[in-house]
């Protein structure tokens, strides 16, 4: 569970430090679409979608599907790094995905802690209502203000370190690692959301930094990494038949479906009036893999010990492994037959 938690802190930090505003404003509708439009509609979708395959089945509970949709929203951008590094395709493509795949997954944290909250609540004491605006309050609140106390002060200290020359070479690997691990664990600490504070930390010590910014980031990413191929490793070896068929038909339904309409429908429809050819919408509906987020999501949920939530464990289960294969498979042969055709059009997308 900690090391799950500290991988995608580390991402989620690295990720929103990453944020390229000058390339996001240039960009800039793409991403914001996907983003305010089509995630919150992917979330309801997968609601809509899972209410008839799970609820009337008595499987789940609807807290509990508006919890799994909200776990298999968010997209990953290692698994989609084949698509947005191919220089075929075109610049707003390749931008608008990796920033909605680098940010999306902060977005969700709050969303999903607080359907995890309904979901472990017995319904005595706190109303639902105030659940709602209690614990964003608070969880979104303190992680908010620990991640913005971190990165002042990191901006900081690593700006004078850097000049000073206190710190060099291998030793620069160190710092953003450091922050994203601290504003997590401080945020968690104080009963705050540290997935927030990670997120919102690294996105101003990002904003802040410019001498070296590139150099600390890059090493951190390779730590992160590292994090996440031990977390893949530990995903595969829990992934057993045995779990993957224990809870019936509909988690392999909810699966494709997840992967196919509940993504691609979303998109379609955050970008009716953009004018985009059918194509490019294919394209960027297409390729919204489940990775790391989803993961993490899943070991969260598992650790809440909540009753009956089987069905939640294969269906992301299902999803993510659904997800590696599918678009690994299609990432580069889909991304060269588009690319040739945003090209025999003149480079429009």
């Amino acid at each position: 569970m900690l090391l799950a938690e500290l991988t995608l802190a580390i991402v989620l930090f690295t990720d929103s430090a990453n944020a390229d505003l000058p390339v996001l404003r240039k960009f800039e509708r793409l991403p914001i679409r996907l983003l305010l439009v089509g995630l919150p509609l992917t979330i309801a979708l997968g609601f809509g979608v899972g209410y008839p395959l799970f609820a009337l089945f008595g499987s789940l509970t609807m807290i509990q599907i508006a919890l799994l949709a909200t776990m298999l929203a968010p997209t990953d951008a290692a698994l989609g790094k084949a698509v947005v590094t191919n220089k075929s395709v075109p610049a707003p493509v390749r931008e608008g995905l990796n920033v909605e795949s680098g940010l999306n997954d902060g977005i969700c944290v709050p969303v999903l802690l607080i359907f995890l909250e309904m979901a472990k609540s017995t319904g005595e004491g706190t109303s639902v209502a105030a659940m709602v605006i209690e614990f964003p309050l608070k969880a979104i609140g303190i992680g908010a203000l620990v991640g913005v106390a971190f990165a002042l002060f990191g901006s900081l200290a690593f700006r004078i370190c850097s000049e000073r020359k206190w710190i060099a070479g291998s030793w620069m690997q160190l710092p953003v690692v450091a922050l994203a691990i601290c504003c997590f664990a401080t945020a968690q600490r104080f009963e705050g959301s540290g997935f927030i504070a990670a997120f919102v930390g690294g996105m101003i010590f990002g904003g802040l930094t410019r001498k070296h910014k590139k150099e600390v980031l890059e090493s951190a990413e390779g730590v992160g990494d590292t994090f996440s191929l031990i977390t893949w490793f530990v995903f595969g070896a829990l992934l057993t038949s045995k779990e993957l068929f224990a809870s019936g038909w509909q988690p392999i339904v909810y699966a494709v479906l997840s992967l196919t309409v509940i993504r691609m429908i979303p998109v379609a429809l955050c970008m009716i009036d953009r004018r985009l050819r059918w194509d490019t919408t294919l394209f960027l509906g297409w390729f919204g893999p489940r990775g790391l987020a989803s993961i993490v999501f899943l070991v969260m949920v598992m650790d809440a010990n909540i009753p009956g939530s089987e069905p939640i464990r294969s269906t992301v289960m299902w999803t993510i492994l659904l997800s590696v294969i599918a678009h690994g498979v299609t990432a580069i042969p889909l991304a060269k037959l588009y690319g040739a055709r945003v090209e025999a059009r003149g480079g429009t997308p």
